[in-house]
């Protein structure tokens, strides 16, 4: 504990006894019972208290590793997961050609380029370089 073995600890609670005589020595005893019996009391206390803060022992202590976080192992993760199917943002032109059914024409149209003779020309500005 203090680098004290037990032999050391015996001589020197025979010391204490001799220095505190035997009329004062059963209230300082009485005393010391009282501290350790406060401090067990203290102890016992904070170990109730910081069990009802905190809750369920049972934690997931896994799910909190902040190792999870790990930019380096986010990336490898998703590099190594099958890629999502890719959805198109919008419906395929058909092929010229190519005979689309009638339901992927109609919606082919509504996102189909205008004509040519329908475009405005790009914008240009010569004075922009």
């Amino acid at each position: 504990m203090f680098g004290i073995n037990g032999g050391e600890l015996l001589v020197l609670l025979v010391v204490a006894a001799v220095v505190v005589g035997p009329e004062r020595l059963p209230s300082y005893a009485e005393q010391l019972a009282g501290w350790v019996r406060r401090l067990r009391d203290l102890a016992r206390d904070t170990k109730e208290r910081v069990g009802a803060e905190l809750g369920d022992p049972d934690v997931d202590w896994a799910a909190l590793d902040p190792r999870r976080y790990d930019p380096r192992r986010i990336v490898r993760d998703a590099l190594l997961d099958d890629p999502p199917a890719r959805t198109p943002s919008r419906p395929a032109v058909p092929r010229p050609g190519r005979a689309a059914p009638a339901a992927a024409a109609a919606t082919t149209a509504a996102f189909a380029a205008p004509p040519v003779a329908a475009r405005a020309p790009a914008p240009f500005d010569d004075e922009a370089t």
